[in-house]
């Protein structure tokens, strides 16, 4: 699968994605992630990607031009869908990651500023996609997060598919269970000794009971808010 970044701070993905599972798979030929700079596609010898907004306000607003046009370029290489992270689009979920996870690709274009002008939306048939309600200095980490996500479903990404199978989420929206490793006791604290039984039915069930829990947890602290 085939990953298309546009952003005005392309140096950015390298160190990330040359790690851990995702740096493996693209080692091994299963992903590929290019960050490309918006700046290559503008039209003056400033190199400028944003304006004043009209209407007035606040801040900066990225102009249409570079990022349609880097995006209409990069299509000769990617026929996957086009998605801009924004704080107000649709919430990331596994189900969005697995949708995603099915496309020849995706083309991702990361704001700045005050935001995208909304040409680009509209032009591109673009996807607005959200990490959280929270606001971040740009699109950049958001994207790289969407990346993540999508990228571990990709067939023959992670070495193990059944642990694709366990993950939180993949099955329902409850939370997972509590993990343990050697040693078995540490300062006290001791290893649950259903983990240690061997029983596999009672361990699939204390996991179940467990993951159950948390999610109870977690939509009370969310009631609380």
């Amino acid at each position: 699968m085939r990953f298309d970044v546009v952003t005005i701070f392309p140096a950015m993905f390298g160190p990330v994605f040359a790690q851990g599972v995702i740096g493996r798979a693209i080692e091994r030929g299963r992903l590929e992630v290019h960050a490309h700079d918006m700046r290559d596609w503008t039209h003056d010898r400033h190199r400028q990607v944003d304006d004043m907004p009209f209407g007035g306000g606040p801040g900066m607003v990225m102009k249409p031009e570079p990022a349609i046009e880097a995006v209409e370029a990069i299509r000769a290489h990617n026929a996957g869908p086009v998605v801009l992270m924004e704080p107000w689009g649709e919430r990331l979920d596994q189900s969005m990651a697995a949708s995603f996870a099915k496309e020849p690709g995706l083309i991702i274009v990361c704001g700045r500023y005050e935001g995208i002008d909304d040409r680009v939306r509209s032009s591109l048939s673009a996807r607005e996609v959200s990490i959280g309600d929270y606001v971040l200095s740009g699109g950049e980490v958001p994207a790289m997060v969407l990346i993540d996500a999508v990228a571990r479903l990709v067939p023959g990404v992670v070495g193990d598919p059944g642990s694709l199978a366990q993950d939180s989420f993949s099955e329902s929206e409850m939370a997972g269970w509590p993990q343990y490793t050697r040693p078995a006791e540490y300062r006290g604290m001791a290893v649950p000794e259903v983990l240690l039984s061997g029983d596999h039915a009672r361990i699939r069930q204390w996991r179940r009971q467990q993951a159950a829990q948390r999610h109870v947890s977690e939509i009370k602290e969310l009631k609380k808010r």
